[in-house]
């Protein structure tokens, strides 16, 4: 089973993938949204050359846990890949994620261009472990 992770923004889309067991989340890339087709054709084409059986998309929920307009968004991101893909997609509390991989990337002291590049597949990534250790822990 090979999971993909979505962090679903304005600007980008951050993907990541799992390892072939479900265990490793790593960023794949970052894709410059363009229109909400190209965006759908890049996102079929990872999931067909990666294998990839189920989505996690990234919901940001507010502090309080409810759900502000950035959500409805991509609540509905959500549902438009699971009706393009025919395959499972979760949503999975993304709250403070891309702050977590600025922290990562300030203290590995990557340069503000370099971070800007790869702070989106690193969120991905993040959204898609926590999920993947949910599941992990579940089946205990």
């Amino acid at each position: 089973m090979r999971y993909m992770g979505l962090d679903y923004g304005d600007k980008t889309i951050g993907v990541a993938v799992s390892d072939e067991l479900g265990w490793t989340a790593q960023g794949l890339e970052v894709i410059r949204r363009t229109t909400a087709q190209r965006d759908m054709d890049r996102i079929k084409a990872l999931v067909q050359q990666y294998g990839v059986t189920e989505v996690v998309v990234g919901l940001p929920k507010n502090m309080n846990n409810t759900i502000g307009p950035r959500g409805e968004i991509c609540i509905a991101f959500s549902k438009e890949l699971h009706e393009t893909l025919q395959m499972p997609v979760h949503l999975w509390d993304e709250r403070l994620t891309t702050a977590a991989a600025q922290r990562t990337l300030l203290e590995a002291d990557v340069s503000r261009k370099k971070r800007k590049q790869v702070v989106d597949k690193m969120a991905a990534a993040l959204i898609l472990q926590g999920f993947m250790d949910s599941q992990s822990y579940s089946k205990r």
